[in-house]
């Protein structure tokens, strides 16, 4: 009886037993992804390893998304020789500014399959699982070792199963699920756990869903976030998957832990600052005043997100400064194609190119001194978009109608 996570790891590491969890693994990476921010050190701690050439210029992918467009000469200068060393390894799979956040571009370029090991040097790389994969971050030594040799000791997890079922409400999504999770589980409960999504809700949700989800595990401690393979998965990488691939699924009661939920009574969620698991439903912070609204990254950016908000949106006017920015170039493409733009922007909201703009407090909906945020992003430490601000987290839904009240507001009628 083995999981997902064991069955990946013993064919990347070539043993010829089933590994155990808790076992030291050197593992073969599939596909391995650092940003415009971790390359720079990845690439500083690889040349200072002494090596020189990448050990295989076509699994190396850097998408340029934290700090784009440069916003100063410095991250301009950094950025110039980031590309310049690409050049120099003759990597081909690079991205650079606008073609959007890291986690919806290495998926969404068919670098990420079921049954593979990939890594990025972020730690949000645990949204790969939402494709039957193992997908976890590394540190910028880690990934400078990996874009050496290709290899790198693990150790195999144990797996954590969220199963959830029940009556999901029209204005209830993945984000708040997530969210919901997080609250019971906390910031640390599945620390270096792998944990795996399953149940009738989980098979009834989009491709999209299912990283919105797993994007979230990290901020439970997870090693990694996975959802099963399905049909879904295989028609969302028709002519995208970048070579054939072998889904792999967990054995019956091969589960180390197990947790249930049922979401039938389950209200839109928000997570108060400044940590991702206190979380609070709607109807318990309704009214409460905000100065600008975040519809975007690489939790909620994708096409059904923004769909969603426009949804909301159709024929309204926002009241607090509302920005949204698609998760990739490819998003922002489709949303044009079907008019969601063009409805966001009539509603007053401001369009930003794809990539990660605030999220990290880096620029482009910065916030000033005591301002309060309602974003569908992951993190709202404090100082995350700004010293002297704070982040709520939310779904779409939510964001999109706290927009158009200027407080924080249930997404249509509840029940």
């Amino acid at each position: 009886m083995a999981t997902i996570s064991q069955k990946i790891f013993s064919r990347a590491s070539g043993s010829p037993k089933m590994v155990e969890p808790g076992e030291i693994v050197e593992a073969s990476v599939d596909y391995a992804m650092s940003h415009d921010g971790t390359s720079v050190l990845a690439i500083k701690a690889f040349q200072e390893m002494g090596s020189e050439k990448v050990w295989d210029p076509s699994k190396v992918v850097i998408p340029f998304d934290h700090i784009v467009p440069a916003n100063n000469e410095t991250a301009a200068t950094l950025q110039k020789e980031v590309r310049s060393w690409i050049r120099e390894q003759g990597i081909t799979n690079f991205f650079d500014c606008g073609s959007g956040v890291c986690h919806q571009v290495f998926p969404e370029q068919g670098f990420v399959l079921p049954g593979f090991l990939v890594v990025g040097a972020d730690s949000h790389s645990c949204t790969y699982g939402a494709l039957g994969a193992f997908g976890t971050g590394l540190g910028a030594t880690d990934m400078a070792e990996v874009y050496s040799c290709g290899r790198l000791w693990f150790k195999v997890p144990e797996t954590l199963a969220v199963r959830i079922s029940g009556r999901l409400s029209p204005i209830v999504s993945a984000k708040d699920m997530a969210l919901m999770v997080i609250k019971t589980l906390g910031a640390d409960g599945a620390t270096y756990k792998a944990v795996e999504y399953i149940g009738p809700v989980i098979e009834s949700l989009s491709i999209s869903g299912r990283m919105t989800l797993c994007n979230l595990g990290v901020e439970m401690g997870a090693k990694a976030a996975i959802v099963p393979p399905d049909e879904k998965t295989d028609a969302w990488l028709l002519g995208r998957a970048r070579q054939r691939y072998t889904p792999v699924r967990s054995d019956p009661d091969s589960y180390d832990h197990e947790y249930e939920f049922d979401v039938t009574d389950l209200e839109p969620q928000v997570a108060v600052p400044f940590r991702v698991d206190n979380v609070r439903p709607v109807s318990e912070l309704e009214g409460l005043e905000i100065d600008q609204v975040f519809i975007g990254t690489c939790t909620n950016g994708r096409l059904e997100d923004l769909a969603e908000a426009a949804r909301l949106m159709q024929g309204k006017e926002v009241k607090v400064r509302t920005l949204v920015i698609p998760a990739s170039r490819q998003v922002l493409q489709e949303a044009l194609q079907k008019g969601i733009i063009e409805t966001l922007v009539k509603a007053g909201a401001m369009i930003a190119p794809p990539g990660c703009g605030p999220c990290l407090g880096a620029h482009m909906g910065v916030l000033g001194e005591g301002e309060v945020c309602l974003s569908t992003s992951n993190r709202n430490f404090p100082g995350r978009m700004g010293k002297g601000g704070k982040v709520y987290l939310a779904s779409p839904a939510t964001a999109a109608a706290s927009a158009l009240q200027g407080c924080i507001t249930m997404p249509g009628a509840w029940g």
